[in-house]
């Protein structure tokens, strides 16, 4: 049994992880090898500073003939060598080789790196002791993720993610995908994918915008579910190949609960409760801050102008609110203040508003106006005078309640789990044959 991890291979300008895996599979099948497991999509921390996209590791599982190891390995170094991007100074693949089971130490690290950050000697210790064999290009930071997804079986909670990828020739042209077939295909496949469609802006979620190789990706609850949507979907080019992976996405796997503020990091996910400190700002560009405290310390939680109505809910909320954040920690600036990003808000007890407005009329209920400081109110009705009357105690209806909010799909992170998987979460994962097909070719 051979575990195959496998990070850092794409740029801002092209390349993708997932292809190097999907162009594998063909090779890798072809040479004799049988995967004991769907290619795995690890997610990693999206908050460290040098990750090129969407920090996405994979992980490929398989058995095969020990006198073909050296096939499969050279297969697999070729292809990183042939499709990397490693003209960009920000890319830097690893390839980590690990026979036999997953050892507890491995499954730890996967852990950190998924909710933290952890430094490339860790890394590299882990892989002398317990893998087989690993290969670092240029600064070799991309073992860590590689090592990372070897770790990470995704035995808790997970997903599937069908990804469809284009021809060469057609990479960098906008993506020719029929938007009426991913509504209605979102609609058909309602609680068993998620995040095809934005109701709110009116467009399709499943496809990048860049020059990557990939044309669009389905996720979902199962790989069954994923092929039945993905076969809906209509596209006005050729597909040049697809597979399926399972994964961490849409699970929530890199927040960790924190017992106080004071203990937040910079660049790691982290949940936190805490008091609402001050009023909720709105800056330039429309980005709103909501001041935060606990009896350790206060941080400013950001909703950015691209979470839309998000925001509104964050407004709304006032000193002495109770909340729950939920999201990744920025790098300190200047002066050594961190920003907590939003990417979801519990709200667990709300204060009560109260406003204080001029009297009613003891004699005909009509509203009061003030006769000047001390002085009482008259009714603009009737006439009456009340120089003892004083201004009256009203609750304010605050347009909110406790629960969960998260911001539109469109603005969702890939390990963000949307509000339709809540009470879908899986708690193992019993393996057994794969579905058919879960690639072409």
């Amino acid at each position: 049994m051979l575990h195959i991890g496998i990070d850092d291979t794409d740029s801002p300008k092209g390349g993708c992880t997932t292809y190097i895996a999907a162009l594998l599979v063909e090779r890798l099948l072809g040479l004799g090898a049988r995967f004991i497991d769907y290619p795995n999509l690890v997610r990693l921390n999206p908050n460290v500073p040098w990750k090129t996209r969407g920090n996405g590791a994979v992980c490929l599982c398989l058995e095969c003939d020990p006198l073909l190891e050296g096939d499969v390995k050279s297969a697999v170094i070729g292809t990183v060598e042939s499709h990397a991007e490693f003209g960009c100074d920000n890319t830097n693949p690893g390839i980590v080789f690990h026979a036999g089971e997953i050892t507890e130490p491995l499954r730890r690290f996967a852990r950190s790196v998924i909710r933290g950050v952890v430094a490339l000697d860790e890394a590299e210790t882990l892989i002398e002791g317990y893998c087989a064999s690993a290969i670092g290009y240029k600064n070799r930071r991309g073992l860590i993720g590689a090592l990372a997804a070897v770790g990470e079986t995704l035995e808790g909670d997970h997903t599937y993610e069908l990804l469809a990828y284009r021809t060469l020739g057609n990479r960098g042209t906008p993506r020719r995908i029929d938007a009426a077939s991913v509504m209605e295909m979102d609609e058909e496949t309602r609680g068993k994918t998620f995040n095809n469609f934005d109701a709110e802006a009116g467009r399709p979620l499943i496809a990048p915008h860049g020059p990557d190789p990939v044309l669009f990706g389905v996720r979902g609850e199962s790989a069954e579910a994923v092929h039945r949507a993905a076969m809906m979907v209509k596209v006005d080019e050729i597909v040049e190949r697809w597979v399926i992976f399972r994964t961490n996405q849409g699970t929530d796997a890199h927040l960790r609960r924190l017992p106080n503020i004071s203990d937040l990091e910079a660049y790691s996910p982290a949940i936190v409760v805490g008091e609402v400190a001050a009023p909720p700002r709105t800056l330039k560009g429309g980005h709103v801050i909501l001041p935060l405290g606990d009896e350790k310390g206060r941080i400013d939680c950001a909703a950015y102008e691209p979470t839309s109505r998000f925001r509104e809910i964050v407004r709304r909320l006032i000193p002495g609110d109770v909340v729950r954040a939920y999201g990744g920690i920025r790098a300190p600036d200047r002066v050594g203040r961190m920003t907590l990003n939003l990417e979801k808000l519990e709200v667990l007890r709300l204060t009560s508003e109260v406003r204080f407005v001029n009297p009613l009329c003891p004699d005909c209920g009509g509203g009061m106006e003030s006769m000047g400081r001390g002085k009482g109110y008259r009714c603009r009705r009737c006439g009456f005078r009340g120089p003892d009357l004083t201004k009256r105690r009203v609750e304010v209806d605050r347009e909110l309640s406790p629960g969960l909010y998260l911001p539109p799909p469109r603005a969702q992170r890939h390990l963000t789990k949307p509000l339709g998987r809540y009470g879908r979460e899986k708690t193992r994962y019993a393996s057994a044959e794969l579905f058919e097909p879960w690639h072409w070719p």
